[in-house]
């Protein structure tokens, strides 16, 4: 009787494991998803905040390039910040770190000008309108991650 009880215990333990698996999976995948959205919305708002100092030319115009359109050169310009104007030492960041991408786990994100194509995968250099995954992954509802 004890090994038909042992038995019976391991299977349905089995059967506990195995449905508990494809759940841990899909919170840890909403767990990166969430994070991205995140990490995403943080750089965006970085970016967007750039552009609105710029125009309103709060900045150091003479280390804003010509046809960067008031958008930053890099996303290091966002972390180590520029030259506020009128001033000698002040400088303006928007960034304390460049966020990580929770799908690459690294801090090499697509990025985008805006003389590029907007969906498109090629950088020009000319300077940083918007950023996105460089991973090829899908979400649940099947886009891509790197159309976030």
């Amino acid at each position: 009787m004890t090994l038909v009880e042992l038995i019976v215990a391991f299977t349905i333990l089995s059967m506990l494991a195995a449905m508990a698996v494809p759940l841990a999976r899909y919170k840890v995948r909403r767990e990166r998803e969430h994070e991205l959205r995140y990490a995403l919305r943080e750089i965006r708002t970085a970016i967007d905040k750039y552009k609105d100092v710029c125009d309103a030319k709060g900045l150091d115009m003479t280390k804003v390039k010509i046809d960067s359109e008031c958008y930053p050169e890099s996303l290091d310009i966002l972390v180590e910040g520029v030259k506020a104007s009128g001033s000698v030492d002040k400088k303006i960041r928007f960034l304390r770190r460049i966020p990580k991408d929770p799908f690459t786990n690294s801090t090499d994100w697509g990025k985008r000008s805006m003389q590029d194509d907007p969906k498109g995968n090629n950088w020009g250099g000319q300077n940083v309108f918007d950023v996105y995954t460089k991973s090829m992954e899908r979400a649940a509802d099947g886009t891509l991650y790197s159309e976030w």
